[in-house]
């Protein structure tokens, strides 16, 4: 299910706030899972694309343990577990920071596959939150993409006026971490 919530209006499934977006949350949350079988752990990629080929390859992924070289986009907490109240992971987006020759970063989840193939139907209690401030743009609860082991969460794109948008979305795919890091910022059809 997406509930889509956000000041300004949608056009044809697309949110354009004049200002642009200045620092946006990702927030990430899973209970953990049951007593005596293997953790389950979730990751939030982010896949920063240039100007030059906002659909080819990245210019770098974010990721548990890293951060982008200029320092704008970061994880603020990381769980292997799920444990914990709340959201368990939190990925942050510097909008205003971002390079000129940054035209588009998309964002993941991922599921591990430590312990055999797992998809969202098989994770207690997954959802992500996005959030700019104390405004939720949007908010998933995997539901929609139960028999994935990855999905795109949020795409977020400079407009040709300079300023970031938000395009909510909800893709699963069936692919391991790293084929998902490729594959997650292809073009839709």
């Amino acid at each position: 299910m997406i509930v889509p919530r956000a000041r300004g209006a949608w056009q044809h499934g697309e949110m354009s706030i004049s200002k642009g977006l200045d620092k946006v949350e990702v927030a990430l949350r899973w209970d953990p899972s049951p007593v005596g079988a293997a953790d389950h752990d979730l990751d939030v990629i982010a896949a920063v694309y240039p100007a030059v080929a906002p659909y080819g390859p990245p210019a770098y992924l974010v990721h548990f343990d890293s951060r982008s070289p200029d320092g704008t986009i970061y994880l603020s907490r990381d769980s292997t577990t799920g444990q914990g109240l709340g959201y368990d992971e939190a990925l942050t987006i510097e909008f205003a920071r971002q390079p000129d020759d940054h035209a588009r970063v998309v964002v993941g989840v991922v599921i591990q596959q430590h312990a055999g193939r797992l998809v969202f139907a098989d994770i207690a209690a997954p959802g992500v939150r996005i959030r700019e401030g104390y405004t939720v743009l949007a908010e998933h609860d995997f539901s929609a993409v139960a028999g994935s082991t990855a999905a795109v969460v949020a795409e977020f794109v400079r407009a040709e006026s300079g300023v970031w948008e938000f395009h909510p979305c909800l893709r699963g795919f069936d692919l391991d971490p790293d084929a998902f890091s490729v594959a997650m910022g292809a073009r839709v059809a």
